[in-house]
């Protein structure tokens, strides 16, 4: 049979199916409680009311896309189909429903007239379900039925989908695959379940009218299978609702952010921040940087900053609007504010005391406080002016692009986790409009308004903080000047290097949906020093996903290594001379291991391979990368250990 003629007879052999499915005709105005059938791009979807349970008609057979709710629905209402969305009700729980295809995908709402909670969609208990993939950090893909990881995912808790750097998550199932994005992330959670030995994911969502969350949005798709196909659904999403931005208008916008491409990214310390570090980079051969310095009390001076500029690098400080303290007895710089911000614009809590701020250290501010007051007292345009007078052409704004949300119940500023989310984006986007703008681990609901983030590239398992706490081994934040908080080396627990940094479960979800649009790195504690154990590994993921190294410098660092770092830089400049404005297009594993890998950016503009195992596959040596951009010579990288 000829390829032409396959998408018809899918096509008819679905129709076929459907009418079976349904066991009555689905074209009805209105009808009692029973199945609806839907078509989608790449089946059809079999929707139960009673109960919400959801199955799918693929190429490849039927598939469960859900189970029914955890909790009683109660008996549904009437189904009327008008305009092609289906409408019910579930009287006992006081909630309305609707289901339609959109976009090639089965979307259903949900609104309640109460305060609830939902545990639904319930999802990867089909049988074919062999690996989830989700976005912690860059995102990991893992098998379902690997006892290591049931007992690392299971049980653990559920994770609100806002701390994720995207909201969605997804399944292969055999060879093909289903896709879940929740545009109504914030009040929703996802937990692990682990079950006879095997993954599935429960979705729950809290009704709460006072968090402004009584709406519940689901959207299933029917995907390829493949491990990065839930965030090129994800992709099409964002942009089919016009919320990604690319490089390329920021770079229009403010020229500057084009100084990011080819740029690796380094935190400076103590002897670093000076004009004559500078230079040596550019001695060195470090063609491209992005400059950072903490909130310490020793900002970088004017002239450091002039000569990183007339570099060609940015240069920008670290700054924090999240957190205020006691300005008499404040620890850092970035938590004193004027009066009356302390303590008059804390975040305050259901009982009315102030939210205990960061490390146990005075509040949370609440940025309505702040947004409300701005226009007659300007504290952030005067904190903005006062951390930028030596010239900065960067600004790091810490927190702001996390999923670190509050309901603020003060009378006098209250605000939901949704407005303070859009308070943060008009911020961010205010102060893109001046500087080249990064952030903390950004959602992808940020990416309007950043040109890069700090965080999004690391899959941050819950062992990290309790290595980051053992101050023997990690180190602190002293000596000022070279803190072993980010110079020591440290020693990882084995359970939580393989939950972060083992390729065979890394996958670039974040990469997929953003690579165009923002600059993703690893947190600025995990430099690449850090961690000696993981060193040639992040090197090549960091080239594979042609991201940068984030770094901590200073003359130390730079007399042992810089002839390296160099090196490093310019192979990846390479890169995005190729192709850093451009989208990730493809993802693939070439060996059995999962060991050996490839990624493809724009249309072929760039191919890079990675072989992350120790033994030669089709001539790319264990531990090396190969680049191939379109039309230019491969290159190859082999960076020690």
């Amino acid at each position: 049979m000829s390829r032409r003629r396959k998408p018809a007879v899918l096509a008819m052999s679905t129709m076929v199916a459907a009418s079976v499915l349904a066991g009555a005709p689905a074209a009805r105005a209105d009808r009692g409680p029973g199945p609806l059938v839907i078509p989608v791009t790449g089946g059809i979807v079999r929707l139960d009311p009673d109960g919400l349970r959801i199955d799918a008609l693929t190429a490849a057979g039927p598939r469960t896309l859900s189970e029914g709710a955890r909790e009683p629905l109660g008996a549904p209402g009437p189904v009327s189909l008008r305009h092609g969305t289906y409408t019910w009700s579930y009287p006992d729980r006081g909630l309305t429903a609707s289901a339609s295809a959109r976009e090639g995908r089965l979307v259903v709402d949900l609104e309640a007239t109460a305060g609830s909670t939902l545990s639904w969609p319930v999802t990867g208990t089909d049988p074919a379900a062999s690996a989830v993939q989700f976005p912690r950090g860059e995102g990991l893909s893992v098998p379902v039925a690997d006892p290591w990881w049931n007992g690392q995912l299971g049980g653990a808790g559920p994770v609100r989908l806002q701390d994720l750097t995207m909201p969605f998550w997804g399944y292969t199932l055999g060879p093909v695959g289903a896709g879940y994005v929740v545009p109504t992330d914030l009040g929703t959670s996802l937990e692990f379940v682990s079950r006879a030995g095997r993954l599935h994911t429960a979705a729950t969502h809290r009704f709460d009218a006072g968090d402004g969350t009584s709406g519940y949005t689901v959207a299933f798709s029917i995907t390829d299978g493949s491990p990065v196909a839930p965030a090129l659904d994800y992709r099409r999403w964002l942009a089919g609702h016009g919320q990604l931005s690319r490089l390329e208008q920021k770079i229009r916008a403010n020229p500057a952010v084009g100084r990011l491409i080819g740029a690796f990214h380094a935190y400076l310390w103590g002897d670093g921040r000076t004009a004559e570090t500078v230079r040596r980079m550019q001695q060195l051969g470090l063609g491209r940087m992005w400059l950072g310095y903490d909130s310490d009390g020793t900002p970088m001076p004017a002239d450091a900053v002039r000569a990183a500029r007339d570099a060609g690098y940015l240069v920008g400080p670290y700054d924090s609007w999240d957190n205020a303290q006691d300005p008499a007895t404040a620890d850092t710089p970035a938590a004193r504010w004027p009066s009356p911000v302390w303590p008059g614009a804390c975040v305050q809590d259901a009982q009315g005391r102030p939210e205990t701020g960061f490390g146990g250290r005075g509040c949370y501010l609440s940025s309505q406080a702040l947004a409300e007051a701005e226009p007659t007292h300007n504290y952030l345009a005067g904190r903005v002016a006062a951390t930028a007078a030596n010239g900065v052409d960067s600004y790091f704004l810490d927190v702001d692009a996390t999923g670190e949300l509050f309901r603020d119940h003060s009378a006098a500023h209250p605000m939901t986790e949704a407005q303070d989310r859009a308070n943060r984006l008009s911020r961010m986007e205010k102060l893109s409009e001046r500087f080249v703008l990064g952030s903390e681990t950004a959602g992808a609901w940020a990416n309007p308004a950043l040109a890069f983030s700090h965080g999004s590239s690391s899959p941050v398992a819950d062992g990290l903080w309790a290595a980051e706490r053992d101050k023997d081994a990690w180190g602190t934040y002293w000596p000022p000047a070279r803190p072993g908080f980010f110079f020591k080396p440290a020693t990882l627990p084995a359970d939580v290097a393989k939950a972060m940094f083992d390729p065979r479960y890394r996958v670039p979800l974040y990469e997929t949906v953003l690579h165009d649009s923002v600059v993703s790195l690893d947190r600025w504690e995990l430099p690449l020093d850090k961690l000696p154990g993981q060193r040639r590994t992040r090197i090549l993921l960091a080239m594979l996903y042609n991201t940068p190294l984030n770094l901590a410098l200073d003359r130390q660092t730079l007399a042992a290594e810089g002839p390296e770092l160099a090196s490093l830089q310019r192979f990846f400049a390479g890169l995005q001379s190729a192709a850093g404005t451009k989208a990730m297009t493809g993802f693939t594993t070439l060996s059995g291991d999962r060991l050996v890998q490839r990624t493809t950016f724009g249309e072929h503009a760039l191919v890079v391979t990675a072989n992350f195992g120790p033994a030669a596959y089709g001539g790319l040596p264990g531990g090396c990368v190969k680049a191939e951009p379109l039309g230019q010579p491969a290159r190859l990288l082999c960076p020690g250990a």
